[in-house]
This record gives structure tokens, sequence and C-alpha cells, in this order.
């Protein structure tokens, strides 16, 4: 068994006390992370006299050999060793000799870790960014594609009042847009450097924190060492926030799967993203916008995981602190295929326009205007109101919209209305007359189609290093 504190210990490890302790199943996957610390931590040391110029660059470029065969598959991480740094001390050592035993000079495992899963969830910040702005770069395709494809708005998922696509796309992109946001400030909050920290208490040795920081683009070293090594806020932030991205892509996930419905027939989803069923031979099941759907739960699941698993830690660093990396690596894994599948489904889905316009028209979406109209002729609201509800009444018997009831029948209810009531009620009025920013109108959805444009144009995907 590798491992790096045996000089303590008077016999072995348990081999199942040491399976369970052990973390190389899992914290493998940052190899490249601890390796790039362990470059910068050795640079550091040089510059302070710590480590001779000669031996800097030993260490580095036996590095650079084990990332490079790693990376080229030449060289295998097993679980002959006891976690990541192991592996990389021990190889390294096995092919320099006693220099790289310096290697770990002024340093813990305790912040080695809190910084290989900083730089790693700096990186994969930025690839989750990368989905999300593909995400939004699709919604606004839509959005641009559909300023006039008119729908009913529900609430209560009652049809409510006619909007558009464009419109009800431009509520997830705002959506998707403060997922962005919270990203990007958990990035930027996160940036600081825990290496220097030690065990937890910093180290004897003359360390220049801010050289090191500064080399991995951080803003600056850590201010405190115990809460540099037992820090796992930003982790608990990104949970949070993948939570949120997932509950987003599960909201559009359902509207999906309505959509999708025989009675809705809104959407058609493309065959590459749907199934058939075993028996039926008629059915195209919306799978990947179910499994979103279903995945967001394990999502969920690992925020509070990782949240209980928090609240009782004394200060400082804690064994139960190792529990971070599969719930967290679990989720990224989870959110990032559950964004690139459904952008995939998003981008190829055919929308039925006419389908769209005709159930906001028999979902009676224009009554509102319709009192509206009665209020611009002098009828007071609540009298309106009850007009309206009655004609809505008088076309559910005869089983037509609004728009097709003859105009005498109108009158029989209120003599108010004339010919233009057609007019008033008709989709295109209902939505284009609506023009507050924000509104459904074509020319407040062109001037927001704007804004979004010029938000992807400047968008950020992480800390710039």
């Amino acid at each position: 068994m590798a491992q790096l504190w045996g000089g303590r210990f008077t016999k072995e490890t348990d081999q199942l006390v040491y399976n369970f302790n052990a973390s190389i199943s899992f914290d493998k996957r940052f190899y490249a992370q601890d390796m790039k610390g362990s470059m910068a931590h050795v640079r550091m040391l040089a510059k302070q006299g710590i480590l001779t110029e000669e031996e800097r660059d030993q260490i580095l470029d036996g590095l650079n050999g084990i990332l490079k065969d790693v990376e080229e598959g030449r060289l295998e991480i097993t679980s002959e060793y006891e976690d990541i740094h192991s592996f990389v001390e021990a190889v390294l050592i096995d092919r320099i000799g006693d220099a790289g035993k310096k290697m770990h000079t002024g340093r813990s495992r305790n912040d080695q870790v809190a910084l290989d899963m900083k730089l790693y969830t700096r990186d994969e910040i930025k690839e989750l960014n990368h989905l999300v702005k593909e995400m939004m770069e699709v919604l606004l395709e839509i959005m641009e594609a559909h300023l006039d494809t008119y729908m009913p708005g529900f609430t209560h998922l009652q049809k409510a009042q006619p909007i558009t696509l464009a419109h009800h796309m431009g509520a997830y992109f705002e959506m998707f847009k403060r997922d962005h946001e919270r990203l990007i400030d958990i990035a930027k909050r996160m940036n600081t450097c825990p290496l220097g920290s030690g065990a937890l208490a910093g180290t004897t040795y003359p360390l220049d924190r801010e050289y090191t920081a500064e080399l991995l683009g951080f803003d600056g070293p850590t201010l405190n060492s115990m809460d540099g090594v037992s820090d796992r806020d930003y982790l608990i932030e990104l949970l949070s926030a993948l939570s949120t991205i997932m509950m987003h892509l599960s909201r559009f996930s359902e509207e999906v799967i309505i959509w999708n419905t025989n009675e809705y027939k809104f959407v058609e989803i493309d065959d590459a993203y749907s199934t058939g069923s075993s028996i039926m031979p008629q059915k195209k099941n919306p799978d990947i916008a179910e499994l979103v759907r279903g995945k967001t739960g394990r999502v969920y699941g690992a925020l509070n995981s990782f949240l209980t698993t928090m609240k009782g830690i004394p200060l400082a660093y804690n064994k139960d602190m190792q529990e971070d990396k599969e719930w967290v690596f679990d989720a990224i894994d989870t959110t990032k295929g559950c964004l690139a599948l459904f952008t995939g489904m998003l981008k190829t889905m055919q929308f039925n326009k006419e389908r769209m316009a005709e159930s906001a028209r028999h979902g009676f979406t224009n009554a509102t205007d319709a009192a509206d109209y009665l209020v611009n002729h002098g009828v007071p609201f609540r009298d309106a109101h009850g007009i309206v509800g009655r004609l809505v009444l008088l076309c559910i018997e005869k089983k037509i919209a609004l728009d097709a009831l003859p105009l005498d029948e109108y009158k029989e209810i209120c003599p108010v209305f004339e010919e233009d009531i057609y007019e008033a009620i008709s989709l295109k009025t209902c939505v284009n007359k609506r023009l507050t920013i924000g509104a459904p109108g074509h020319d407040a959805m062109a001037q927001v189609i704007k804004i979004c444009q010029d938000y992807l144009s400047a968008y950020e995907d992480g800390v710039s290093e």
C-alpha cells in the first residue's frame, strides 16, 4: 500500500480500512490539477531558495513526463495508491530519485487537496458556462425565428392570455442568464489560493503565497490557514447553482413533455431524441425530457447530502470532507450531460405553429382583451368581466371560439359591441398591443432580443487565469 504517512504506525492498515479510507478511485479525476498545483509550488520553493534550480527543473521535468504519460495512456492510475497525491509523488520519486522527495516541502495534503478541488471546480465552471451559453444561443435562435408565432400562455396550467413562442422561450433565456451569472459569481468568490495553509496553521518555511497564487491564476492567497483547508462553501454554492440549473431544465422538460402529447401536439421531437414502445407501435416517447426531469432529484440529493456532511464539522480539516468529491463530480457530470442533451433536443425540435395558434384561439385567451374593449367603450371593468364571462359560456355551448361568434349574438348580450370587436380580439392585436418592455408584443420582443444578443456577445465562461 503506497501511502505518505506510514512513519508513525507500527502495523499495516487493515485492507478494509485502507479501502474505506482511500480516495484514488475518484480523486484521480483531478490528476492534471494536482500536478499543476505541484508545479507552481515547486517554482515558488525554488524562487524562495528552499529548492535549488536544478531540483526544481528535475521535479518539473518529472511531473511533465508523468502528465504526458497519463494523458497518452502509457501510465495508469491504479488503486495501489491511496490517493492521487500519493500516486504522483510515488511515481515522481521512482523516476527522478531523491529530488522527488522534496516536492512536498512546506505543504500538507490538506492544503493540497483544497487547492486541487478549487482548480478542478474553476475548470468545470468554465465548461458548465460554455454549455449554458450553447443553450442560450439555441433559445435566442428560436426567439428570433418566432416573433409572430402565437400560442397560449398559461397560469395554473389553464390557458390564460395569448403570447408568442419567442416570449415563452425568452423566459427560459432569462433563467439561464441568471444561472450563468451565479456560476460566474461563484468562480470569482472562490478564486483565492489555499496552498501554503499547511495542515491548518501554515508553515515555518518562507513561502511566497502571493507568487503561488499568481502562478495559478488566483486573485491572491486565502487569509486564514484554518479556513483555507476547511472551506467548502464554494462547493455548496456550486451544488446549489447546479440544482437551480436542473430545476430550470426540469420545468422546461415538463413543458416539452406536455407539448409533445397528442392533446397538445405543439412540438415534434426529433427521432434522435425519442424512443418508441416495446409493445405499442404508435408511441414516440420524450425520453430525454423525462430523464432530465428525473435526474434533477439526483443533483438535489448531492446538495442535501453535502450540506448534511458539513453541518457538524469543527475546524479545521476532517476526513468527512473527502465526501465532497463524489457528490460534486456526479452533480457536475449530471448537469453537463443534461444541458448538452436538452440543447440538442431543443435545437432539432419542430414547432407546430398552426396548432399553437389554434389552441390560443379556442382557449379563450383573448377574453381579457374582449373585456378591455368594453372598458374602452365606457363599460365599468367589473360589468365588462361579467359580460365576457357570459360570452365565454355561450361559446362553450356552441363549441366555437370568441372570434367565431356572430356580432348579433355579441350585441344580444351587450349592445356596445361593434364590428371592430373582431380586430380587437385577434391574436395579433392581443399580443402586439402589449408593448411595454418585457411584454410579448413584436416591437417589445425585438428590443429584448437585441439585449439578449448583446449579453451573449459579452459572455464570460469563467475567471481568467
